[in-house]
């Protein structure tokens, strides 16, 4: 696992532009602590700078950027190539060589043999990469098929940059960095800015499952689709191929593969374990391929509404793993969150994010990868969302759009205070048992389901923090994103299944694989997620929904895989989420750090979100009445990213060493 970046001038006749790299890879130094390397070519203006987490061939053999025993093609990578050793015996056979044990290198001559897009689909792995064709004066840059490693690029004051993260980018002295408020306002819809755009204008996320292609006649790229989830999905007319019995067993197998090939390092390997379905199915199996207890890893914390630690301990103990649980204090969580802006580069509202940071800090201490069952939840339908989902809309689709869009007219006549006010005399009215806990927020929420056109419409607004957050964002207009654009399957896929396509697109690379990416590289741990390999995606996708969500239980066909290793009662529980109690301490530990940065006069000055309907929020949720942390950590997420990029250089914190830039997180 490694950070990668660079630069490219076309215009910089013959300069060499790699005088930026090294403050360019010192501002990823985290991703890669045990190697640095630079390469340029003066005469196409292109320099590549990478930084280096020694996981497969620890020797120097596998330094980068590397070049092709050929000297066509110049790479710098960042990733695992699963099956590289099945790619390297066909080589082999070919007629290759190879000088030293890394995958890079078998990735640069399958690139002499088949091309740069024939590899990327023999390739199975996580990856970013760039490649420069000196034969062809071509930058290629590509990403995996799910999305787990991330890579931004765009033109900057005049030059052309690319990087893992954009730490390296605004390390390059011609950055010019301008907050994209078309952006900012789908950030405070989602809580992350999905793909393909940035925080800044002009620099974008390069899509899963693409290669972009650049020279001096397309500045702005050729875009190139080498996987897509959306062929692999069943349709509902497909006949069952397969009976249950055979599709655990071929899940299982396919897994037991995938896994094995991901346990392949040169360094010291574990797994995250929460005592959930998904990690405990990738624990079981890698502990029965495992000669030796395979290391695991838990948080707990105190607030038992929050503490999964109980059950993986449990399910840690059937299996047999040498296990590492650390009960996580209020206050040592607490420490972590006014500095998650620097793990994250641009606003990201996920409050998982921190257990996500404390359990990647505790590996760490102990091994260079860990495992984990990301994935899962969008492949086997592991959300409750879906249910509740279909659930709304099969209880409003009888009534004509015209019908449903003027009831929740209605309903929203009255404010929330108002519906407030007579619901409380409603319920001060009516006998315990038959009293309800709406409001007037739940009420107007119903409203906006009543008035969705269709599905998807109503899963946006089930799935979004603000529901109209043009009307926050100054100047700010929301950009096209999956769940408002992608019609694929829209008239032939099962409702469930295209909500789950529309996750696996757009939620998991860029709330989930964010989330994990920063918070393990930012300690220097390597994360693979088996569920997201191709091979076990393309068997998930083709499967029918029956076999993922049956008679109201999720995942149906991972809990029969996983009794294999696990017993029912170890696992059979609701779903809990991995979070921490933020809604609590916005008004406790919080409560100062957060009024500073939420303070009319200073939303005012800054500029870019409307003060009113924040400080209502606030204020209301102070009092207790209201639970508006969502919509608030969205927004604090934003001001403190904000607070950062204007109070000091990205360079005085991110060219620490990694020791020193952990402290400081």
């Amino acid at each position: 696992m490694c950070g990668i970046c660079g630069i490219w001038d076309p215009s910089s006749s013959g300069h060499d532009v790699s005088g930026a790299l090294p403050n360019m890879t010192s501002a990823i130094r985290h991703r890669g602590p045990d190697d640095e390397g630079a390469w340029s070519l003066p005469d196409s203006g292109v320099a590549f700078g990478h930084r280096r987490l020694s996981i497969i061939d620890l020797s120097c053999e596998g330094h980068q950027p590397m070049t092709s025993v050929d000297g066509r093609y110049t790479t710098v990578f960042n990733g695992e190539i699963y099956n590289y050793l099945e790619i390297r015996r066909e080589l082999s056979a070919l007629g290759f060589s190879f000088r030293g044990s890394s995958d890079t290198e078998v990735m640069l001559s399958a690139a002499v043999k088949w091309g740069v897009e024939e590899t990327l689909r023999r390739m199975s792995g996580m990856f970013a990469l760039a490649i420069w064709d000196k034969t062809k004066s071509r930058l290629h840059l590509a990403r995996d098929r799910i999305g787990e490693k991330p890579l931004y690029y765009g033109w900057t004051g005049g030059v052309f940059l690319f990087g893992s993260e954009l730490k390296a980018l605004r390390a390059h002295p011609r950055w010019q960095g301008t907050v994209d408020r078309n952006a900012l306002t789908l950030m405070l819809r989602h809580g992350y800015v999905p793909g393909p755009h940035s925080i800044y204008e002009g620099i974008r996320k390069l899509r899963p499952g693409t290669m972009m292609t650049f020279d001096k006649d397309h500045r702005d790229g050729l875009e190139t689709s080498y996987w897509s989830a959306r062929d692999y999905i069943r349709e509902p007319s497909a006949g069952v191929a397969i009976s249950d019995g055979e599709a655990v067993t071929g899940l299982d197998n396919v897994l037991h593969n995938v896994i094995r090939q991901q346990m392949i390092s040169d360094v010291p390997l574990g797994a995250f374990l929460s005592g959930g379905i998904d990690s405990s199915v990738v624990v079981g199996i890698m502990q029965s391929v495992s000669a030796r207890p395979v290391r695991t890893f838990t948080i707990g914390f105190e607030e038992t509404e929050f503490n999964e630690a109980v059950y993986a301990r449990a399910v840690a103990g059937h299996i047999g793993t040498d296990h590492t649980e650390l009960y996580v204090t209020a206050r040592e969580a607490l420490d972590t969150i006014p500095n998650l802006p620097r793990l994250y580069d641009e606003p990201f509202a996920d409050s998982s994010q921190v257990p996500t940071f404390l359990v990647a800090q505790l590996a760490r201490r102990h091994v260079t990868v860990s495992l984990s069952g990301d994935g899962g939840d969008e492949l086997f339908g592991g959300y409750p969302r879906y249910n509740i989902a279909q659930a709304i809309w099969n209880s409003v689709r009888w009534l004509p759009q015209p019908m449903r869009s003027g009831l929740g007219r209605l309903l929203e006549s009255p404010s929330p205070q108002q519906w407030d006010f007579a619901l409380g005399k409603l319920r001060m009215a009516l006998p315990k048992s038959v009293r309800t806990d709406a409001n007037g927020d739940r009420i107007h929420k119903l409203a906006g389901y009543l008035r969705a056109e269709n599905r998807e419409e109503m899963y946006l607004g089930l799935v979004s923090q603000w529901q109209s957050p043009e009307d926050i964002v100054i100047g700010g207009a929301e950009l096209p994103t999956p769940l408002t654009s992608d019609s694929s399957g829209r008239n032939t896929w099962d409702p469930v299944t295209r909500l789950m396509y529309l996750d696996l697109i757009s939620y998991l690379p860029d709330d989930i694989l964010v989330k994990v990416d920063r918070a393990t590289m930012a300690v220097s741990l390597e994360s693979r997620a088996p569920f997201l390999d191709h091979r076990v995606a393309e068997y998930a996708l083709g499967l029918p929904l029956s076999m993922k969500m049956r008679r109201g239980e999720s995942k149906w066909i991972l809990r029969r895989v996983l009794e294999k290793y696990v017993p029912a009662e170890l696992f059979e529980r609701p779903k809990m989420g991995f979070g921490v109690p933020i809604d609590r301490w916005l008004r406790g530990p919080l409560k100062q750090w957060a009024g500073d940065l939420l303070s009319p006069d200073r939303l005012e000055r800054e500029g870019y979100l409307r003060a009113d309907e924040i400080t209502r929020k606030w204020n209301e949720h102070q009092t207790g009445n209201r639970n508006w942390h969502p919509h608030l950590w969205s927004v604090l997420m934003f001001q403190a990213w904000l607070e950062g990029e204007t109070r000091s250089a990205p360079a005085e914190f991110l060219t620490a060493p990694p020791e020193n830039y952990l402290a400081s997180v």
